[in-house]
């Protein structure tokens, strides 16, 4: 059963901006760590960025770091994946992810979703 939706992915030109939205549909973000993972043609899957539970502690992979912010709404139950100055190299499939544990970038989380495109060029 499918228990987080993700949306907001598509086509952006080199330094532009998108804001993913990872909701969830039965599971409750509140109540796990939350990371993205994103997944470009030809290569594995990676952490992104993650959000805690609790405190909202989060960490970013550093191709990313300063262009990505990762946030919580709890009253939507949705998180965000805020993407800033895109680059080529931003293309992928963006995937969210929930644990009870924190993993965070690490691949072992408990449920996924189906994920988003998001294409970066010129």
């Amino acid at each position: 059963q499918l228990q987080l939706v993700e949306s907001g992915g598509g086509a952006e030109q080199p330094g532009e901006s998108l804001r993913l939205s990872c909701t969830g549909i039965v599971l409750i973000v509140d109540d796990y760590n939350i990371a993205w993972f994103r997944q470009a043609p030809g290569k594995e899957r990676g952490g992104v960025a993650r959000i805690t539970l609790g405190n909202g502690f989060t960490k970013y992979a550093d191709s990313v770091k300063g262009r990505f912010t990762i946030s919580r709404e709890s009253a939507k139950n949705a998180v965000y994946l805020e993407l800033h100055s895109l680059l080529p190299q931003d293309t992928g499939h963006y995937y969210c992810a929930a644990a009870m544990l924190d993993y965070v970038l690490g691949p072992a989380y408990d449920y996924w979703g189906q994920g988003t495109q998001v294409t970066v060029s010129s």
